[in-house]
């Protein structure tokens, strides 16, 4: 095990003079901050309130409802914060609530959060860069919430070997939150990991920053949500890109995307929720074996691009919440499937396009249980458009083949008018 308990002791015993002599308070002392509440309750954005888990009504997300004024402010107020130098083998223990900046090189260090469930640790890495071998660089052990936030800088992050446990604690990621989890800024967070990126085992917001993030898990893992106000994200992944799950309980595990720039590369699923994926707007180029993925999968505006080998859109009895759907408001949609027993949007349940454009390259088009419905919008298939929604349509035919209005070919054009075995 990398800790050496001495050296972890001795920092923190040698950290008051260090920081006293920048002129900033020691890690243990708290700074000057606004008032925090010890109530829980559902977050809002007038107020910064210790916060839970937004609960869905039916199927709808509400924004207005995920992201406090504290949760979208980029640039902190930086005139209390205490000062961290990080270096070599050196763990940084933060026990008190405050702000604290990070600057320096290290390798073989950790910083780790452990204060009362009522208070907040914002950490903001100012040209900050920690590689490890076997341990998160960042571990929140126990918070009400804490705040990752860039400067305007450029910061690293980095575990490649196999994670240790902490005690009955799996840590799995470079950045490993037991609580809620923010992170926001102006400057860049290059993440690098053996398994997984970002992990909270509560909600996982983003409302800022660019993230470079290489993993061989997940990108973006929030126990029971993954929400996105903002920010730009390069992601290659051997897994999923952005993933929402509780194993204990499926009522949970959404993902919120309000916004952002998205370029990911995934071998599994590009976004994968296990209740809701809610797209409001943003760019998407989804290269994946699914690019979306949810039991309910609503997009209301945004311009989405998916590659994908497997299914493009898929909603799957992932939860029970709903039933499996897949509704399409608006927005531009492009999908291009690989050749193969694959669908470009396929429900285990219905369909709902009510407006939007949505432009597919496929073998199949639709695949649906339930039913499906063309209330409004654009729909073109293999170059062709079409006014209602078929069932597993098929593009597949040979080159120059017609296509009627459903995206079939007309009888006598050879094919068939179904999926084989479907």
């Amino acid at each position: 095990m990398k800790k050496n308990p001495l050296v972890s002791m001795a920092l923190m015993i040698g950290l008051s003079t260090s920081l006293i002599a920048c002129g900033s308070n020691t890690v243990n002392q708290v700074s000057a901050q606004e008032p925090i509440s010890s109530e829980t309750t559902t977050t809002t954005t007038n107020e910064e309130t210790s916060t839970t888990t937004v609960k869905v009504e039916g199927t709808t997300i509400n924004g207005s409802e995920l992201f406090t004024e504290r949760d979208l402010e980029q640039e902190p107020d930086l005139t209390n914060a205490n000062k961290i130098s990080l270096n070599d083998n050196e763990d940084i223990t933060i026990k008190e609530e405050g702000v604290y900046v990070v600057s320096g090189t290290a390798k073989e260090a950790t910083i780790t959060v452990d204060v009362l469930d009522t208070e907040k640790v914002q950490i903001v890495l100012d040209n900050a860069s920690i590689t490890n071998t076997d341990f998160p660089c960042i571990y929140v052990v126990n918070a009400d919430k804490v705040f990752v936030t860039t400067t305007n800088s450029k910061n690293t992050l980095s575990v490649t070997g196999t994670f240790i446990a902490d005690g009955e604690t799996n840590t799995d990621a470079a950045i490993f939150s037991k609580d809620d989890l923010v992170l926001n800024g102006v400057g860049t967070l290059t993440i690098t990991s053996s398994d997984n990126g970002i992990v909270s085992k509560d909600d996982l917001k983003v409302t800022g920053g660019t993230y470079e993030i290489t993993c061989s898990n997940n990108a973006l893992r929030g126990n029971d949500s993954v929400v996105i106000y903002d920010g730009k994200f390069t992601i290659d992944s051997k897994d999923d890109g952005i993933h929402a799950e509780n194993s204990e309980d499926t009522t949970v595990g959404y993902v919120y995307l309000g916004g952002g720039e998205y370029n990911i590369t995934a071998v599994d699923d590009a976004i994968h929720a296990t209740t809701i994926l809610q797209i409001e707007d943003g760019t998407y180029t989804l290269n994946a074996a699914e690019g979306l993925e949810a039991t309910y999968i609503r997009i209301n505006d945004g311009e989405v691009v998916i590659n994908a080998s497997d299914d493009g859109i898929n909603a799957a009895k992932k939860s029970t919440i709903s039933t499996p759907t897949i509704e399409i408001n608006g927005g531009n949609i492009s999908i291009t499937m690989a050749q193969g027993d694959t669908d470009a949007i396929d429900s285990n349940g219905n369909i709902y396009v009510n407006g939007g454009t949505i432009t597919i390259s496929a073998q199949f088009a639709f695949d649906y249980d339930g039913m499906a419905e063309f209330n409004g919008g654009t729909i073109t298939v293999n170059g062709n458009e079409i006014t209602t929604i078929s069932n597993s349509m098929m593009g597949g035919f040979g080159q120059g083949a017609p296509m009627d209005q459903g995206g079939m070919p007309p009888q006598g054009h050879g094919g068939f008018t179904g999926r084989p075995g479907h």
